[in-house]
């Protein structure tokens, strides 16, 4: 069997991760499952072309018998029964030991969202894994600071693989890319399985972008796959499945029927949930147009349908049901905004809690006592709210698809926050970090795409800004671009400004937020400007 082909500089210790049977069996994750993923990612394009056509999603009709069966997913395992507080980051070593050290329930390890596909992070963030797997994890800063792992409990690792959209554009499999799904996680498990169930814990994924059960499906035939070459029991994967695009909220049940050996929970992916609904009904009209990104609440009521429905659906399936993400980075040089910010996430976090969530998303180790605080007052000893099915919930397609009804409009400062969070986020995601703090919130792909997809709707359908009047072109766009890098620039100095990629940063987002054609993802483009 020919050898995958690696078309990138050797980094160091790439020789510990990239061995030999290592690559082989990347290679025949690829060889099996390669075709299917091109397929269903050809599906997805027929399913947003049929969307613009029609205005309009449903329940898929032939998944009835599933969605009205009573069946549940299989029992969790010990380390995934308590999940009330989840800490997500990066995995390069620093982060990852502020992750595991953070008294978080779970440590999400992303090797997507808040990671940039550049080759060096590719590999750290597997080099990092197998460390920390091992509690053999250090790191000294080159200030000399030194980090290790606590001697108590540290948070359990959950693994989060590219989606099915990217490609590993390194690794060659005969002559093509391979996918950046099944590299992330085949490395993954086939160097930390053995190890990880020695332990007492499991291969634990979380599965992004997912946007269909045939998707949930092949992810499945993957895991029974990868266990039966490896000698792994079936069912020691789990899974978690962000629930964070339009057309998954609409399959909550088939994806947890397809994973049901593998599957833990669901979790509520707001941002990206966000950035899918714009991104599916783009150019059906002005009651698809969402005001500011801030203004969008999850009392909105498209959002309560989507996160009521998602604790309906896992409660009725034994699995958990996680909450969204809390972005705000706490700042010891402004107490008083620390302080506002930090009322908000408890707010948010109560209102989880009282909806019946099982626990929820944080992204910086100094909100994790106020998560915790939350949960536990709701949860007790309890490890979750299973018991809460939430029987009175009953959402309909059309109370998903309520965007009108969300309070507020665009305005002249959105579509600022827009421009400046895209242009310094895409600066910093050419350079190689994909976890950005920008304006004390912790920004990812996620929020940088709502960014540029909501500037590429307002544009295309005339909308006129609530508090200026002005309607949003092209030209208007421009000068908030001219106007924004001018303040970076001035806050930087000159000589740091030319040393990055603002330059670059300003073509991709021109090409993702202002031209025709509207991509599918900015990080395919932006893909292509690195390494």
């Amino acid at each position: 069997m020919t050898m995958p082909t690696v078309q990138a500089e050797a980094g160091p210790d790439q020789e510990q991760i990239l061995t030999p049977d290592a690559l082989t069996f990347l290679a025949d994750l690829q060889r099996t499952f390669g075709p299917r993923r091109d397929e269903l990612l050809a599906a997805r394009r027929q399913r947003r072309a049929e969307i613009g056509r029609t205005g309009t999603l449903d329940l898929r009709p032939e998944t009835a018998d599933v969605r009205a069966a009573e069946w549940q997913v299989a029992p969790a395992p010990r380390p995934l029964q308590n999940r009330r507080v989840e800490i997500t980051g990066p995995t390069d070593p620093k982060m990852a030991i502020n992750a595991l050290n953070s008294g978080a329930k779970i440590w999400l390890a992303d090797l997507e969202d808040a990671n940039t596909p550049h080759w060096h992070n590719v590999i750290e963030g597997q080099l990092t894994l197998y460390a920390a797997h091992r509690r053999a994890l250090t790191y000294t800063s080159p200030e000399g600071k030194a980090y290790q792992l606590s001697d108590g409990d540290l948070a359990v690792p959950l693994v989060r693989p590219r989606g099915w959209h990217l490609d590993e554009k390194h690794v060659l499999v005969d002559d093509r890319p391979m996918s950046g799904s099944l590299f992330d996680f085949g490395l993954h498990f086939f160097h930390n399985a053995h190890e990880l169930l020695a332990r007492g814990q499991g291969p634990y994924y979380y599965l992004a972008k997912l946007e269909s059960h045939l998707e949930a499906r092949l992810w499945n035939d993957v895991f029974i796959h990868a266990q039966d070459a490896l000698g792994i029991p079936r069912g020691s994967v789990r899974a978690t499945v962000l629930i964070e695009t339009i057309p998954a909220a609409f399959e909550m049940d088939e994806i947890l029927y397809e994973l049901r050996e593998h599957a833990s929970g669901l979790n509520a992916g707001r941002w990206d949930y966000l950035f899918s609904v714009i991104k599916y009904f783009r150019d059906v009209g002005p009651d698809f147009v969402l005001p500011d990104r801030n203004g969008v609440g999850m009392a909105s009521p498209f959002m309560r349908a989507y996160t009521d429905l998602l604790v309906r659906t896992c409660h009725r399936r034994g699995a958990v049901a996680m909450g969204g993400m809390s972005a705000f980075i706490p700042s010891r040089r402004d107490p008083e905004l620390t302080e506002v910010a930090l009322a908000k996430v408890r707010a948010d976090k109560e209102r989880e809690a009282r909806d019946g969530f099982d626990g929820s998303w944080v992204a910086h180790p100094d909100l994790v006592p106020v998560c915790r605080e939350v949960f536990d007052g709701v949860l007790g000893e309890r490890p979750n709210q299973l018991d809460r099915t939430r029987d009175e919930v009953s959402v309909t397609a059309d109370q998903l698809l309520d965007v009108s009804s969300t309070p507020g409009e665009p305005t002249s400062e959105g579509l600022r926050g827009n421009v400046a969070v895209a242009l310094r986020y895409l600066e910093a995601w050419l350079r190689g970090s994909g976890a950005v703090a920008i304006f004390n919130l912790m920004e990812d792909a996620a929020t940088a795409e709502i960014a540029r997809s909501q500037i590429w709707q307002w544009l295309r359908n005339d909308v006129k800004l609530a508090d200026s009047g002005e309607l949003v072109t092209a030209d208007l766009v421009r000068r908030m671009e001219d106007e924004e890098l001018a303040t970076i620039r001035e806050s930087l100095g000159a000589e740091q400004f030319e040393a990055g990629r603002f330059g670059d940063a300003r073509a991709l987002f021109e090409r993702v937020a202002l031209s025709d054609d509207f991509v599918e993802f900015l990080t395919l483009p932006a893909y292509d400007l690195i390494d």
